[in-house]
Formats: structure tokens, C-alpha cells, sequence
């Protein structure tokens, strides 16, 4: 009867493992992939490093401990039961058994700590960017903002199951609009909240940042390919916590610089200039009019003169 059951576990992991190999070839890129076992696929530096210290660190360790657990328990239970074991030990103490499962565990953690500590140095060491976003949580919907190219808000928010089947999208996770950027650049992105505790969650790039009210965390991604990503809020963030998608679209430089064409105001009209009038040229001087005779002065009578004499 062992035997058998033994037989069916290790034919449904076979079968386990057909249907994963299945769905790896049909993975999704940017999106969750129906039925496939593991993260999704990677596109930017940061998940390949979250990948390998995933898949080549802690998954081996786990399933070690886990087998080696398995195998001390079967031990116990085969050896130590009551049938098998009716008189038990007296004895409580092992030193050399308990300085080994102390040391052991440490030197553990030690190991993974090690590659932790260079995964978590990635995420805080950011190159320079070549673009800045702004990402504002809000009840229940994001707002993008471009500072660099003075784009004001744009509001991101969750596709009706009407309007994501006409698109053929996936519902709950297609936005009206995209938080548009440029393939291979370095985009820094500034995650806020502006009412409650969100975060800011994109799988394909390695994201999870929590956007929280009156303070701005950092992170940031390098787009390895062109097309659209998909991501969720994951911080539970009220009623409808599972109806703010976040929608990444990547793009070729030249379309972004076309896009931010149609986004970006328009340029101020320049101000109107009053037109200066040109000084006239100063007209010759006229000639002089000769001046007027000055009128003679009438000649007096000396009414003082002499007296006659009488006779």
C-alpha cells in the first residue's frame, strides 16, 4: 500500500513538471501566465537578479532542509514510537547536537546573506537616470507624472471587462492609460501616496515599493524590451485594492519623444510687440525772418524852451 501511494506521488510530479515545462514555452510576457509554476519572466536587470538569488540560492537551501527535516521525522517516527521504543531515554542534553543545530542555521543565514545584501544593493544603487516619474497612489487609481518634460498628472485607470475584452487585455489588469517610457534607459521612479498606504508592484521589472502618504520612496527599472506590463497595487488599501492596476508601456525612443509631443503643453504664445515708431528725420531750418524795422520814435516838442520876452 506504501508502495503505491509512493508510485502516485511520484507520477503527479511528473506530470507536475510536464505541465510546467508546458507552460514555460507558452509564457507570458508581462503578465501572469494561466497554470505556469515560478516568477514570471524578466525584463530588466533587477528581476534577473531577484531570479537567480530565487532560483540558484534560496530554492536549494529550502528544498535541502525541507528533504532533511523529512528524513529525521521518517527516523522518528519508524525508530522512536512506542512499538519500536518502549523504554525511552532518559537523557535531555546533547551539547555537541545542540552547538551544531545553532551553528548550522548561522552559517546559513551568513550564506544568504551574502547575496541578499548584493541583491538589496542593486535596488538602492541607482545609475543616473535618464527619465523621472512621479507614481501617486490614490483611492483607487494611479497618477503619472513626467517633472523632466513638465507633463502634468496623468490618471491610470482600470479597464471595464467590456472595454478589456474588446482590446483583448487582460481584465483587472489593463488601464485606460499607460505610464509610458523608453526601452534600455534608466527611469527613476518616485512613488507616493496621497490618502492611504498603496504600493507600487510590477513583476516583469522586480518592483514592489509602497507609496505612503507625505513621504517619497525611490526605485528604479531598465526596460529590456518593448511592449506592455502589467502590475497591481499590493498593499491592501481599502474596497476596491484589487481594481488599481498599474499598466507600463515600453516603447522605442523616438515614440516617446512622440508621445511626449502630443502630452507636453503647448509652448506659450510670445508676447505681442508694439511697434516702435521711427524718429522722423529733423527738416531742415527754416531761414531766418529778417526782423521787422523797429519803429522810429516821434520827435517831441521842447515844451520847455526858452521863454520870449514880453515887451
Amino acid at each position: 500500500m506504501n508502495m503505491r501511494k509512493l508510485a502516485a506521488g511520484v507520477a503527479g510530479m511528473i506530470v507536475g513538471v510536464g505541465f510546467s515545462a508546458q507552460a514555460l514555452a507558452a509564457e507570458l510576457l508581462g503578465q501572469p501566465t494561466p497554470d505556469y509554476i515560478g516568477l514570471q519572466q524578466a525584463a530588466s536587470p533587477l528581476k534577473h537578479s531577484a531570479i537567480f538569488f530565487h532560483n540558484a540560492i534560496l530554492m536549494p537551501i529550502i528544498t535541502a532542509i525541507s528533504v532533511f527535516v523529512a528524513i529525521l521525522l521518517g527516523i522518528i517516527v519508524v525508530r522512536f514510537n512506542k512499538k519500536a521504543n518502549p523504554v525511552p531515554a532518559k537523557f535531555s542534553h546533547n551539547t555537541a547536537l545542540e552547538v551544531a543545530w545553532t551553528l548550522i542555521p548561522v552559517g546559513i543565514l551568513l550564506f544568504i546573506s551574502i547575496f541578499s545584501f548584493k541583491l538589496l544593493f542593486a535596488y538602492h544603487d541607482m545609475p543616473k537616470p535618464d527619465l523621472t516619474v512621479k507614481a501617486t497612489g490614490y483611492q483607487w487609481y494611479w497618477g503619472y507624472t513626467y517633472p523632466d518634460q513638465k507633463i502634468d498628472e496623468i490618471t491610470s485607470v482600470m479597464l471595464s471587462e467590456a472595454d478589456a475584452k474588446k482590446e483583448g487585455r487582460p481584465y483587472r489588469l489593463a488601464a485606460d492609460n499607460s505610464l509610458v517610457v523608453p526601452v534600455g534607459k534608466v527611469v527613476k521612479v518616485l512613488v507616493t501616496g496621497s490618502d492611504v498606504i498603496h504600493n507600487f508592484a510590477m513583476p516583469a521589472f522586480g518592483l514592489k515599493t509602497d507609496a505612503i502618504p507625505g513621504r517619497v520612496n525611490e526605485t528604479w527599472f531598465k526596460a529590456e524590451k518593448t511592449g506592455m506590463f502589467y502590475g497591481q497595487c499590493s498593499e491592501l488599501c481599502g474596497v476596491d485594492h484589487a481594481f488599481m492596476p498599474i499598466q507600463i508601456k515600453v516603447v522605442t525612443q523616438e515614440e516617446f519623444d512622440a508621445w511626449v509631443l502630443t502630452k507636453a503643453p503647448p509652448a506659450a504664445a510670445a508676447p505681442a510687440v508694439t511697434p516702435v515708431a521711427t524718429p522722423a528725420t529733423p527738416a531742415a531750418p527754416a531761414a531766418p525772418v529778417a526782423a521787422a524795422p523797429a519803429p522810429q520814435k516821434t520827435a517831441q516838442l521842447d515844451v520847455a524852451a526858452k521863454p520870449v520876452a514880453m515887451n
